[in-house]
């Protein structure tokens, strides 16, 4: 047994209508379908920059309140190993020199 659920209507002007409908298509979808699709990933995107832009913001009331920061040339060379695969030491934080 399918839950049942609620409906929500949007007005969509025609050419988009006959844009969404094609592009659905292609994708092998109904329409429905696409919108579902294309508001989830509008969603999940908007979400990921909020949550971004939280993080950032918490980082900097920490560089604020602390003054300490990594600087970038200690950071590169800790991230490319890394990235390499090799073992690096953390990059040591010092007071921001303005």
């Amino acid at each position: 047994m399918e839950a049942i659920l609620p409906t929500t209507t949007i007005r969509i002007e025609e050419g988009l209508k006959a844009r969404i409908s094609a592009a659905a298509e292609r994708a092998g979808k109904s329409s429905h379908a696409f919108i579902l699709d294309a508001l989830s990933e509008t969603l999940d995107r908007v979400e990921m920059d909020n949550a971004f832009h939280q993080i950032a913001d918490e980082r900097w009331a920490d560089i604020l309140r602390t003054g300490k920061v990594v600087e970038w040339a200690d950071a590169e060379t800790y991230l490319q190993a890394r990235a390499a695969g090799r073992k690096a030491r953390k990059p040591a934080a010092r007071k921001l020199v303005p």
